[in-house]
This record gives C-alpha cells, structure tokens and sequence, in this order.
C-alpha cells in the first residue's frame, strides 16, 4: 500500500501536473502550426515552384523507369524517395520560422520589471580600511622603534 501512496504523492507534484499541461498544450499548437504549414505556407511554396510536389520525386534503384512513386511502389520496386527528404526539411524550416517569430513576439509581451538598485553594504569604506591599516602600521613601527631605542 505504500506503494500506491509514494505513487499518487509523485503523480501530484506540482512538476508532473506542470509537465502534463505543457504536453496537452504542446499537442495543441503543433496542431495550429501543422494547419498553418499544410494549408496556408505550402500552397504558396507550391505556386512559386510551379506546382512542383516534393514528395513525388523518387529515384529507382534497379534502373528500371517508373512513371510515377506509386507505380514504382506497386511494383515493389526499391526507391529512394529523396522528395519526402526536402520537404521534411522545408517543413522544418517553415516550422522553426514560425516558433522564432511566436517567441520573438511573445517576449515582447513580457513585462520587463527593472532591477532595484544594489545597496551599498554598511561599514568601512576601502579607503578607510586602508588608512587603518596605514596607522596600525605606523603604530607598529613607532612601537618596534622606541623598543630598540631601549636597548
């Protein structure tokens, strides 16, 4: 039974619930960006690249010609479908565009709270500490030298 207990007392961590909420949250806003890439940035990419469609270009590897990935996947033929690989990486760089211009923006947002000014700390100035050090010094001296003036 102490088991279960250990258990709902990690569940219940304030970390745990915090970390919950930021994946929920997460799932969320990958959606929106997900919608933003697919139906609004990539459509314009397809009109400046003349329609081309990344994720239909394939190489065969035995040689033979295909007309298309899906003919060539049909025929179990073994492709390389390198289309997939360039528009992985311009999704990424859409995606990271994105998340740089949100979190440019959202520190914007932030309110700046200004730092308090640093109080001086309370005692003795470096100056006086070296002016008592100067005087000890000299007491000492004056003291060492009336001692051999004795002998």
């Amino acid at each position: 039974m102490k088991l279960f207990s250990d258990f709902r007392k990690f569940i219940m961590k304030g970390d745990i619930v915090a970390l919950a909420t930021a994946v929920v949250m997460g799932a969320a806003f990958k959606s929106i960006i997900d919608s933003l890439v697919k139906d609004v940035i990539t459509p314009i990419i397809g009109v400046l690249t003349s329609g081309t469609d990344f994720t239909r270009k394939f190489i065969v590897l035995n040689g033979k010609s295909y007309p298309s990935l899906e003919a060539a996947q049909e025929a179990k033929a073994a492709v390389i479908t390198y289309g997939n690989l360039i528009q992985a990486i311009v999704n990424f760089l859409i995606i990271s565009i994105f998340i740089f211009l949100f979190l440019k923006a959202y520190e914007k947002t932030k309110i700046k709270e200004n730092p308090k000014p640093v109080a001086a700390p309370k005692g003795p100035t470096q100056e006086e500490l070296l002016i008592d050090i100067r005087n000890e010094l000299r007491k000492q001296n004056q003291s060492s030298s009336e001692t051999e003036e004795t002998k």
